[in-house]
């Protein structure tokens, strides 16, 4: 993502102007754009005509709209934005008011107008416009039959292709139905792997499997590989991780990335960095429960209490319409920024740390120190302050 344009007022109202080079700018983009906003971009409408002599034709003109926000719809796997809203500037074409759905596309500017670009959006801003290289992860997660191949970047997990075959038994003999058709299985996910997944760019290609079945595909690979001269392969030979998970479904991510192995080498990935905050989170949840909370009212009491030593939240809360629960959030990560004594992790709620974070109310707190009864009601606290002290509400 390019930075074209940038131009804040002191009241926090004003425009940003960027331009997507690549599909993960498409999740910037989502988590930028809300119900309210403006958003101008390239078009093409159906536009209608009548001649003097009432004859009608209808051509497709492409042209500049401005739309108010109305609702944002992200596919995640084609990596397309759709954003409908009401026409917000005249238009010789169309009227002030009349519907219309922009299509964000890579390598086109588009400029987003706010009434409040609050420090999360100015991050997300900078975190997309960041030039530092994006660290990427290829994974295929397999069992006989089935396999997902994936690409996990930075903020997104992505299923390239699911491939789902029949393995008939195993059966003795020299070569047996069963190994031919495990032989079709792996030179399937062997294709995929070529077409799907950017090997030259990809920082490790992690194979997970129960059993021996990721290993055996790494054989079948690497042979493959040798066979038809493929240097790009050959050469990424020391990217390709196995290790062992339960399944080969898409959920299993999540234990491939606690593996020992796994861990050391995406040790400075931002996906490995939130799976270990959670993962700390849920063992502090078991071995200190009074220094990990979660939830929003918790949480915020924890941060008045100046408590906060990691703060977890997930960005699907900033996304919300309502413009004060936005602010609310916020507000939160400011507050433990500038106490300087906490850290602050956006986590992505596509990623599985991010969606397991999401069943917990979206924001959670490991703390310094250990705090009880955060969860009490405001009623519960003031019954029991009146309980401890009778006194105090009686005549004087």
């Amino acid at each position: 993502m390019r930075l074209i344009k940038q131009q804040i007022e002191r009241d926090g109202s004003g425009i940003v102007t960027l331009y997507p080079e690549e599909p993960e700018d498409m999740w910037h983009a989502y988590n930028l754009i809300r119900v309210g906003d403006t958003l101008r971009a390239s078009a093409v409408r159906r536009i209608v005509s009548e001649s003097s002599t009432g004859s009608t034709s209808s051509s497709r003109v492409h042209m500049s709209l401005t739309i108010t926000v109305d609702k944002v719809d992200f596919d995640s796997q084609a990596g397309q934005l759709h954003i409908n809203g009401r026409i917000a500037e005249e238009n010789k074409f169309v009227k002030i008011g009349a519907h219309h759905t922009l299509d964000l596309e890579l390598n086109r500017n588009f400029t987003i107008g706010k009434a409040e670009w609050d420090s999360v959006s100015l991050g997300v801003v900078r975190e997309a416009c960041d030039p530092a290289e994006k660290a990427e992860i290829g994974a295929v997660v397999l069992h006989e039959g089935l396999a997902n191949v994936c690409l996990i970047t930075e903020h997104m997990t992505v299923l390239r292709q699911r491939i789902d075959m029949s393995i008939p038994r195993k059966r003795t003999g020299s070569i047996s139905a069963f190994e031919k058709a495990m032989d079709r299985f792996y030179e399937t996910i062997y294709q995929s792997i070529l077409r799907h997944l950017p090997v030259a760019n990809l920082k490790v290609i992690l194979l997970a499997s129960p059993g021996f079945l990721a290993e055996s595909l790494q054989k079948y690979i690497f042979a493959e590989a040798v066979k038809s001269d493929n240097k790009m392969i050959l050469s990424a030979k020391p990217k390709f991780v196995t290790v062992h998970c339960s399944t080969g479904h898409v959920h299993a991510l999540n234990e491939v990335l606690k593996s020992p192995a796994v861990i050391a080498r995406l040790a400075d990935t931002k996906y490995a960095k939130e799976t270990r905050a959670m993962e700390s989170f849920f063992k502090m949840m078991q071995t200190d429960e009074d220094r990990a909370w979660y939830g929003p009212k918790e949480v915020e009491r924890a941060i008045e209490k100046g408590a906060v030593g990691t703060l977890l939240v997930s960005n699907s809360l900033f996304r919300s319409n309502n413009m004060s629960e936005r602010r609310k959030y916020v507000q939160m990560v400011e507050e433990v920024k500038a106490s300087g004594a906490g850290e602050v992790m956006i986590l992505s709620s596509i990623h599985e740390s991010g969606q397991r974070l999401d069943g917990l109310g979206g924001v959670a707190a490991i703390l310094i120190f250990p705090l009880q009864d955060l969860d009490e009601s405001d009623e519960e606290s003031e019954a029991e302050a009146a309980v401890d002290n009778p006194g105090d509400g009686g005549l004087q």
